[in-house]
């Protein structure tokens, strides 16, 4: 572990063989696994967790942007790499480095039919989410394209469930597949269909079709107890004081002491990650096992938090989250998902890979 970074990312690599070992159970053996790596796979760190990724066989990768796909490419990624949403100014960058496209509108297939290049291309559709997708009625107009503009290889059949992680809304979800099934049976040619992410791989399982496209769930983060959360992240206790009856902490003088208190600074705020919303004694952090409440206002760079149950000194390490603080149970704190929380871990955070 370096001694120079105070807050630490510490990701473990071996355990996201055993979160896909594990979602793999409920799998076919020839169901493909679609890696989604996108916002820097959550905040974990694109390359490497590709590169483990395709060092233990994982299918693709999906990402948000060609930006994300050249950088895994300049990484010396092989696999394929489907680009979710694609400019039409970012598509010469696109087959140049041999990415694959999913296409969910006209405009961005007129300008593809126009290329010389032979590009894979995955048709995504509006099942109910309304959001990126084709409508089930322009599948006539899609397949004149193909015939037409034999350069264009459609790869799959996509589509992207909008509550598989919400059971209060199973029939909507129901009929979500059920659309994605009318799609899938107007197509005559050769593809694969996904739709499922890893909720629905828990969940609906028999609705996996051909592939599967996992993100979260890599990363061991989930209602799920069997998947185990691979980060964790710590940080130092920068200085202690001592603070007496009727002091005030942070802006605002949020927090005002109500007898004799021992505090420890640490030098992680809300531009490393940490909601705002943990502050006042809403969110805690643990040193040597203990629990410790975030006193006052949350810093940009810095919190507060309460040593005064504790027996420890300047320089210990402070758990953000990890085996302590699992990031589920911080995200229903503050009303977040873990999506939102992962991604708004500063990338000056120091990550090192076991």
């Amino acid at each position: 572990m370096s001694n120079i970074n105070e807050s630490i990312f510490e990701i473990n690599l071996e355990l996201i063989k055993q979160n896909i070992n594990y979602l793999k159970k409920e799998l076919n053996t020839k169901t493909q696994i679609i890696a989604v790596v996108k916002a820097y796979a959550y905040g974990h760190g694109d390359v490497e967790i590709s590169k483990y990724l395709e060092k233990i066989n994982i299918d693709a990768f999906w990402v948000a942007d060609f930006e994300e796909g050249v950088i895994l490419r300049k990484n010396g990624i092989i696999k394929p790499i489907i680009v979710a949403n694609t400019s039409p100014k970012s598509i010469n960058q696109i087959i140049k480095h041999n990415l694959e496209i999913v296409v969910y509108n006209f405009r961005v297939l007129d300008i593809l039919s126009n290329k010389f290049e032979d590009i894979n291309i995955h048709l995504k559709f509006n099942c109910g989410m309304n959001r990126f997708g084709f409508s089930i009625n322009d599948i006539n107009e899609i397949k004149e394209y193909t015939k037409k503009y034999k350069n264009l290889k459609v790869k799959s059949i996509c589509s992207h469930l909008s509550s598989t992680h919400d059971e209060s809304r199973d029939t909507v979800t129901q009929k979500e597949f059920s659309m994605f099934d009318q799609i899938c049976e107007k197509f005559e040619m050769k593809m694969y269909k996904h739709i499922l992410n890893t909720n629905g791989v828990i969940r609906f399982p028999k609705k996996q079709y051909d592939a599967v496209r996992i993100g979260i769930g890599i990363l061991g983060i989930n209602q799920q107890p069997k998947l185990k959360q691979i980060g964790k992240l710590t940080t130092t206790i920068s200085q202690i004081r001592t603070i007496k009856k009727n002091e005030y902490i942070g802006y605002g003088g949020k927090f005002k002491s109500t007898k004799t208190m021992k505090i420890g600074i640490v030098p992680f705020g809300y531009a490393d990650g940490l909601d705002k919303k943990l502050g006042n004694q809403n969110g805690q952090l643990y040193t040597n096992g203990k629990k410790c409440n975030i006193l006052g206002e949350i810093s940009m760079d810095s919190c507060v938090i309460d040593l005064s149950n504790t027996n420890v000194n300047e320089g210990d390490r402070v758990e953000v989250f990890g085996p302590n603080n699992n990031i589920m149970d911080i995200c229903k704190k503050i009303n977040s998902t873990p999506y939102e929380f992962l991604s708004s871990i500063n990338r000056r955070i120091k990550r090192i890979y076991i």
